[in-house]
């Protein structure tokens, strides 16, 4: 197995469920990431989708002793870079591009591109990597697509995001191919705005003991 799959998975196996984030606000990035490690759930995803990302993960990387950040809707080189220099430990994209396969190559930071498709999928492998987001996973087949390249993509395992809730997540962590999945529901932006992040904690307990 290529080494940058095994540093993304010992980074992530292990950790049913990977919290994606979005940071209207950076004070509260400390906090959350400090609430979600607390209840079990150290790495997590900060999406480069408001302003204040960059920053957050930054602050993250920097306070938060034990947390795992790692950085999401990354779309091209110059945003590989740049969540790399603020901190990121590992890169998620929802899609796979031959500049985020040479900006991945040439980095320490593992990269999880999203494959949904046998031919993404198989680019992919091409290029080394055995570990993909399958996104978005409840629009793109969800279950039944995963079992269905169980047994011809035998050596690709997934963390399905996009639809995954506390109702389904543990039926995708049964699938023999999927190693963990990513999902919103344990930092809900109302608790988050509110600063409860003791309720936020419990959520990310619950979650975290969702069997693989």
């Amino acid at each position: 197995m290529p080494s940058k799959t095994e540093k993304l998975l010992s980074l992530l196996n292990g950790q049913p469920v990977i919290p994606v984030l979005k940071i209207a606000n950076v004070a509260d990035a400390v906090p959350l990431a400090r609430a979600l490690a607390a209840g079990g759930l150290p790495a997590i995803e900060i999406t480069l989708r408001t302003a204040d990302a960059l920053e957050a993960i930054r602050r993250v990387a920097g306070e938060v002793e034990g947390a795992i950040v790692g950085s999401g809707t990354i779309l091209d080189a110059k945003q590989f870079d740049e969540a790399a220099a603020a901190g990121s430990k590992f890169i998620v994209s929802p899609g796979i591009t031959r500049e985020l396969l040479v900006a991945a190559k040439d980095s320490d930071v593992p990269l999880l591109p999203g494959a949904i498709t046998p031919g993404e999928i198989m680019a992919a492998r091409e290029a080394g990597l055995r570990f993909l987001k399958f996104f978005p996973a409840e629009q793109s087949g969800g279950i039944a697509s995963l079992k269905a390249f169980a047994s011809p993509l035998a050596d690709v395992k997934f963390c399905p995001t996009g639809g995954i809730s506390a109702k389904n997540a543990a039926d995708y962590l049964s699938l023999p191919n999927v190693i963990c999945v990513g999902g919103s529901w344990v930092a809900p932006d109302e608790l988050v705005k509110a600063g409860k992040w003791d309720e936020i904690e419990a959520l990310a307990r619950e979650a975290s003991k969702l069997k693989k």
